[in-house]
């Protein structure tokens, strides 16, 4: 790999056991990923931009996994928020500073956005997300994922 992406540099840094699959950047859909990584769905979890609806402060990144639907009212009461919204791609590209399908909470930790993944991720010991750029995920396990990156436990659905 030419340039190693984000998440995979500060997982190396600081000497995390992880594993980088690379696949077709023109490749976006987690569920699509899941087929070439050769892990089912709901091991690869997508990270979505949410944002308060009217937006303020931060938008929120919620881990999903790759089948799942997130309810944005479930998740709006396990926040405390009103009322969320699923941010537009150029919005969350705009507040991320990284493309749609290369998105990751690994790759933003310095900008500090609140994390969140699906509570059902208890029930895996290792997941994939994406590692900061299109067309590579890194899989770690849940509690380096949930260590490093703050992420709380919330229903999605």
């Amino acid at each position: 790999m030419a340039t190693k992406p984000l998440a995979v540099r500060l997982l190396e840094q600081r000497k995390i056991a992880h594993e980088v699959f690379a696949f077709d950047p023109a490749i976006r859909d987690a569920g699509e990923v899941a087929a070439v990584t050769g892990h089912s769905p709901a091991e690869v979890y997508k990270t979505l931009v949410v944002e308060h609806d009217p937006p303020k402060g931060k938008p929120l990144l919620v881990m999903a996994p790759s089948d799942t639907e997130v309810d944005l009212k479930v998740l709006a009461a396990a926040v405390g928020a009103k009322k969320l919204r699923m941010a537009s791609h150029r919005d969350a590209e705009q507040a991320t500073g990284l493309q749609v399908g290369g998105i990751s909470a690994l790759a933003l930790l310095d900008r500090r956005f609140p994390a969140y993944i699906d509570a059902r991720a208890v029930a895996l010991t290792h997941l994939l997300v994406s590692a900061g750029q299109r067309g590579f995920d890194v899989r770690l396990s849940l509690a380096d994922l949930l260590a490093l990156t703050g992420a709380q436990l919330v229903p999605l659905g």
